[in-house]
């Protein structure tokens, strides 16, 4: 077995404060979205995803994928999503085992309205709370670490 490259203080504390603030800006948000729209976060990104790929439609392993959700949680969501009639599922033409999500006009009018106190939430909680420099910085960070999470393809090509 390698040698585990143990955190040293300093990245301890950054570690730590990474996860706190990760946590509490996806609490607050889910708060707020609750709150005024009635949707949990997680609902909210899924139909954010779906509006903004072609036709309003993803295969679910490209949602799943964008996400970062697994496959069951995301059928859980979606499945309920469908419920309120805001996505609609479709089967895969060419593999009858994969589906695609679809959003439905109602899903896109819900997440129309839900949008601006979203974006109103994350200007204060987290673009005000940064000089522009930051910003700049934050967007280079969170893409390096995604390429590190990304590294991996899907192979199926409709579930």
């Amino acid at each position: 077995m390698d040698e585990v490259r143990w955190l040293s203080e300093r990245e301890q504390e950054i570690w730590r404060a990474f996860i706190t603030v990760t946590e509490g800006l996806t609490e607050h948000f889910d708060r707020q979205l609750q709150r005024d729209s009635a949707m949990p976060y997680t609902y909210y990104e899924i139909l954010v995803a779906l509006s903004e790929a072609p036709g309003r439609t993803l295969r679910m392993s490209e949602l799943a994928g964008a996400r970062g959700s697994s496959r069951s949680r995301l059928s859980h969501a979606v499945a309920r999503l469908e419920d309120v009639g805001w996505v609609r599922r479709r089967t895969c033409p060419t593999d009858k085992r994969g589906s695609f999500a679809v959003l439905t006009d109602a899903g896109f009018a819900a997440l129309e309205a839900a949008a601006p106190g979203h974006v109103t939430a994350v200007r204060e909680k987290l673009f005000d709370a940064l000089t522009p420099e930051q910003v700049t910085a934050l967007g280079e960070i969170s893409k390096a670490i995604l390429a590190g999470l990304n590294c991996q393809e899907l192979s199926d090509p409709c579930d």
